[in-house]
């Protein structure tokens, strides 16, 4: 009689730890596509599902270096919220939210997002009015967001200390009942399954080694480790690489790339009902479906590309989680990782054309980049198919940093994440 292990039943069933592959068509690269996409995370595998659903554009094709949702996609804290400062940010950021209200259903595929509610802590005079001024400017531009007591925060969070006796006293909080979490690499397997069912190649183990260009300096095709692949269209959606990719075609970005940290408890029965952030302490924590406690720490501060991170960063993170959760200082640490950023000066993302004609960038993100994962894809494909930005993303240029138009989310910002 043959025997099977339940790891060999659920490798055949979901072809093994690479994002459930048997879902979607393993492509070989054509010679040619009307598009191609850098970058099978996802904002990129998004951008090329709403290309063909959309723009009518099937001839296209997403290469990844390695497979899809490995990279950031599959690294981040899940968390998902629109409360941004800036008018710019906020239409951003909630034309996001509300596709992922139903982003479930668009797919026909289980995203599991969960509109918990997003609370963020203020712990001194200043955290109050900032994020007081936050609430107001969201309300001004129609995104839910409220303030709270300590003892509606508490109420809101049984687990929460409010004690004013600590080092970090909760003075009062924020509160996006909008906000919550999804599962991360699930949205890039549900893109890929649905752009898959419209024809679109997605093209693993493919890295982009070069961009050819015409005699008149518009984009050609891409060089690549499987091959030249030509196309008149490119649009580069690589996190924490882009600013590599858009050298092999002479652009330079104003990209910084850091590794943000994060890691998860072992799994325990729910006690967080929501996600609570304090950008006070760098910290922020929620729950998994699986029962792991999903904390996530600040960004190093130092540039590199490693996916590890400083240790350093990860205790003081822990140290102030236990003093806001006492209830948590016995559980044990599963595991650590960091994710590659890259960020811009003003810590808001560049979704626009590039100075090569044919040539397109979705980048600098920050530690901003899955809350707003179909929404960037939706305008970044707008952009692709008519040349032109929406009308959401036309201030996130590359230019603004030549002309001073910033979106300086990094000075306004109530929190980090």
């Amino acid at each position: 009689m043959q025997k099977f292990s339940a790891w060999s039943l659920f490798k055949e069933a979901f072809g093994g730890h690479q994002g459930w592959k048997s879902q979607y068509r393993r492509a070989t690269p054509k010679a040619e596509y009307d598009a191609i996409i850098v970058g099978g995370g996802g904002h990129g595998l998004g951008a090329a599902y709403y290309l063909a659903a959309e723009h009518g554009l099937t001839n296209i094709a997403v290469v990844e270096k390695g497979w899809i949702g490995g990279g950031n996609t599959g690294r981040n804290t899940t968390i998902i919220r629109s409360n941004y400062l800036f008018d710019e940010s906020a239409r951003l950021y909630d034309h996001s939210l509300k596709m992922w209200e139903d982003l479930s259903q668009v797919l026909n595929y289980n995203v599991m997002f969960s509109p918990r509610g997003v609370m963020m802590l203020a712990h001194t005079v200043h955290d109050m009015q900032v994020i007081k001024r936050h609430v107001h400017a969201n309300r001004g531009n129609g995104v839910d967001n409220e303030w709270l007591s300590p003892e509606q925060a508490k109420e809101f969070c049984p687990i929460l200390n409010v004690e004013q006796n600590i080092r970090y006293p909760v003075l009062g909080a924020a509160l996006q009942r909008r906000g919550g979490t999804a599962r991360h690499d699930t949205v890039a397997w549900g893109y890929a399954r649905a752009a898959d069912a419209l024809g679109v190649d997605i093209i693993e183990n493919c890295e982009v080694t070069g961009i050819r260009r015409d005699a008149q300096g518009a984009v050609e095709g891409i060089e690549t480790t499987r091959g030249y692949i030509r196309s008149r269209k490119v649009g580069v959606s690589a996190a924490g690489h882009t600013s590599v990719v858009l050298g092999y075609a002479g652009i330079k970005l104003p990209l910084e790339s850091f590794p943000l940290q994060a890691l998860v408890s072992e799994p325990v029965k729910p006690i967080m009902p929501c996600v609570v952030m304090s950008n006070t302490i760098h910290a922020y924590m929620s729950q998994s479906d699986k029962g792991e406690l999903v904390i996530g720490a600040g960004t190093d501060a130092y540039n590199s590309y490693t996916q590890r991170g400083g240790l350093h960063i990860s205790a003081h993170t822990l140290e102030s989680i236990c003093e806001l959760f006492p209830v948590v200082r016995r559980l044990k640490m599963l595991r650590n990782w960091g994710g590659i950023v890259d960020t811009t000066p003003d810590r808001s993302p560049i979704i626009a054309k590039t100075p090569v004609k044919g040539l397109y960038v979705n980048c600098g993100w920050g530690t901003g980049g899955f809350k707003a994962t179909p929404g960037s894809a939706h305008v970044f494909a707008w952009t692709i198919a008519n040349d032109e930005p929406h009308p959401i993303n036309a201030p996130f240029t590359i230019e603004r940093f030549r002309d001073g138009l910033l979106i300086d989310e990094a000075a306004a910002a109530a929190v980090a994440h």
